[in-house]
């Protein structure tokens, strides 16, 4: 059986190297982060507040910690201090109180716009006409503690090939036509089961958890 190490040491060495990869950790446990930190990767993706809280008090402070999860407005100001990147900005609400807490500790901090590309009522996000129509209107220049590196998707739950890459596609479609006015350098799109889509849709940055640490019960 395959080390988590040996198994993220194969999917890097699959893609290129200007793929950044978030190791999902989730439930899983402090050691298993320190094995992949150790072999020198620092990129590790939460999806609860309190469990990120946790991890980033027990690990090495130069971990890269993304928050990957639904983030409640009344939760962003226990994060705002450490995190790294917030994937999860699904609404001007949100967006709005990240940078009024960034704001209080003059930090400017880094965060994408999570679109709803799937069909599935579960899922968090601007729609996509209401995510190209913000873009339209530069509604991002107010804010002054927030950088917006770009915009993050997940894909249906599906077997379906085909829908998940219209969806994939659909979300690269408006990455790339305003890419150049904000400056954006991230696309979060492709998890463990659908990565390899996402790559060929011009993702940047992908989100693999059970594809490097094993299923979860």
């Amino acid at each position: 059986m395959k080390s988590i190490k040996n198994k993220l040491s194969e999917i890097k060495s699959k893609i290129d190297e200007k793929v950044t990869v978030v190791a999902v950790s989730k439930t899983k446990p402090i050691y298993d982060i320190l094995k992949l930190y150790e072999d020198g990767h620092f990129d590790f993706g939460e999806n609860k507040v309190q469990e990120l809280i946790v991890k980033n008090k027990e690990l090495p402070k130069d971990i890269k910690w993304h928050m990957i999860g639904h983030l409640q407005r009344n939760k962003v100001k226990q994060i705002i201090s450490f995190i790294h990147l917030i994937h999860s900005v699904d609404s001007i609400r949100v967006l709005n109180k990240i940078n009024d807490e960034a704001k209080k500790i003059n930090r400017k901090v880094n965060v994408l716009l999570q679109v709803k590309i799937s069909e599935n009522d579960l899922k968090y996000g601007f729609d996509l006409n209401e995510v190209q129509n913000l873009l339209e209107n530069d509604f991002l220049k107010k804010y002054d503690f927030v950088n917006v590196l770009g915009l993050m998707g997940m894909a249906s739950f599906t077997q379906n090939n085909n829908i998940i890459n219209d969806e994939f596609k659909a979300l690269n479609s408006i990455y790339s036509k305003f890419k150049k006015t904000y400056k954006f350098t991230t696309l979060s799109i492709g998890m463990s089961g659908d990565y390899e889509l996402a790559l060929k849709n011009n993702s940047n940055m992908l989100r693999l958890g059970s594809i490097i640490f094993g299923h979860r019960s």
